[in-house]
């Protein structure tokens, strides 16, 4: 069930060796290689975000990967917390 309050983060947004039609949400120079769930709920708390890890997840288009997701608590436009998010995951992972 889908909740309102809440904004979902998937590993793909923030991956540079996926191409945006495979669900890249930055351009290269934001993202990082292969980010990591745990490095992506860090960056969010870092930014003075609350937020969930989901495991055991698929992407959507890509099904037969389980990724999981980071689900946090909604202030704001989706793209605003993404780019905050992989401003400070480019510090988190070099």
């Amino acid at each position: 069930m889908r909740e309102r309050d809440r904004l979902i983060l998937w590993p793909v947004y923030f991956d540079s060796t996926k191409t945006r039609s495979q669900g890249r949400r930055l351009p290269k120079r934001l993202a990082v290689p292969t980010p990591k769930l745990s490095d992506i709920k860090t960056s969010v708390e870092k930014i003075g975000f609350r937020c969930d890890a989901v495991i055991e997840v698929a992407y959507p288009r890509s099904p037969w990967r389980k990724t999981g997701y980071i689900s946090v608590h909604k202030k704001g436009p989706k793209n605003n917390l993404i780019k905050r998010v992989s401003e400070n995951l480019l510090n988190v992972r070099p």
